[in-house]
Formats: structure tokens, sequence, C-alpha cells
């Protein structure tokens, strides 16, 4: 009964992995002009996200110039800055985003990728 109950357990559990993996991402970058540091980060970011999230993120540009009220809220120090709304928790991180392996691991998305290729190691088992 114990070892039903177990595998039970196991089975919530990977199936909410498996629901993560498919979660849509809410992104916005704040950057400063047309800098360039401002257009490396927009680039990698992209290219990030089209690489690793095909079609499961939304991508939102700030330009502190243009919209210098969104700053605030969002307790924004330094240009520019990715913040990751969904899927929860929030991150933050800044910088011009060319450590492809750090913002993988910012948002979750290494780890996920882990998650459902185990998943995938043992069904094929």
């Amino acid at each position: 009964m114990k070892r039903s109950m177990a595998r039970d357990d196991a089975k919530a559990f990977e199936d909410s992995l498996g629901a993560e993996s498919a979660a849509r991402y809410h992104l916005r970058l704040f950057v400063a002009g047309t800098t360039p540091r401002s257009a490396r980060a927009i680039r990698n970011i992209r290219a990030i996200c089209e690489d690793n999230l095909q079609g499961r993120y939304d991508l939102e540009v700030v330009d502190i110039y243009q919209h210098p009220e969104q700053i605030k809220p969002e307790q924004i120090v330094v240009i520019p800055t990715l913040v990751k709304e969904q899927p929860l928790p929030l991150r933050k991180m800044i910088g011009d985003l060319s450590n492809k392996e750090q913002v993988l691991i910012g948002l979750d998305i290494v780890r996920r990728r882990l998650s459902a290729k185990l998943q995938e190691n043992e069904h094929v088992t």
C-alpha cells in the first residue's frame, strides 16, 4: 500500500515538472536607448529565447529614456536589466546577457531541460 502511494506521489511530481517545462516565459528587458550595450542585450536575449523557448515566451523591451516611469516600480538601478516575471520565482539579471549559461541558469531553463531529459530517459528504460 505504501509503495503504491509513493508511486502516485512520484507520478504527480513528474507531471508537475512536465507542466513547468511547457511554461510560458514573460520577460522584460530594460535598456537605455540605442547604446551598444543595450543592443547587445537585446540581441543576446532574443537569441537565447529563440534557441531555448521556441514560441513560449513574451519579451518586452522597455527603453527607460522613453518610459522613465517604469524604472521605480520595478526598482531598476542598473541598465540593461532583464526581469523574468513568469514563471515564478521572479528573477533579475543585469548586463548585456552575453554569458549564455548564466542566463539559462537564471531563467531556470537549464534545470527544466534537465528534468525533461530525466523523464525521457525513465520512459525509455
